[in-house]
């Protein structure tokens, strides 16, 4: 949803010239991905948020990053996952040296109502992190209201 832009032809600035779409396929040849595509999904990782009546469970896909990659906060019932991957490879081979260097960082927060810093859990196992975020409990205060 956040890569849509609404058409309107009275305002020449939200009408593409089409070089924008160029400068992304000059990106995308010397990106790894095939077939061609940039979208903003691709781009960083998914994330599935449950709510119990005790807790929040967060599941994020983050396949191929270790637990010392990513780091997980809570500030002001906002929860935070930060996934950061450096690679790089070197290969010696006939006087030859092929060098390739690759830095990656994918955030990701979602706004948990009434959640509680305290008693925190998270476990990464086989690319998928799950995070429980227990609630504070909130008070009954509903009134039964006599009708005549």
């Amino acid at each position: 949803m956040a890569g849509l832009i609404p058409f309107n032809k009275r305002r020449p600035d939200l009408i593409s010239t089409g070089f924008s779409d160029f400068q992304n396929m000059i990106d995308d040849f010397f990106a790894d991905s095939w077939p061609f595509r940039r979208i903003l999904t691709g781009d960083t990782f998914r994330i599935d948020v449950q709510e119990t009546d005790k807790e929040y469970i967060v599941e994020a896909e983050l396949p191929g990053f270790q637990k010392d990659q990513i780091e997980v906060t809570l500030n002001d019932e906002r929860l935070t996952i930060t996934a950061n991957k450096e690679e790089n490879l070197e290969e010696n081979s006939k006087n030859y040296i092929h060098k390739e260097r690759r830095y990656s960082s994918m955030t990701r927060s979602v706004f948990l109502r009434d959640s509680l810093s305290k008693g925190i859990k998270g476990k990464l196992e086989d690319g998928l992190l799950v995070i429980q975020v227990p609630k504070k409990e909130r008070p009954n205060n509903s009134v039964k209201i006599d009708i005549e």
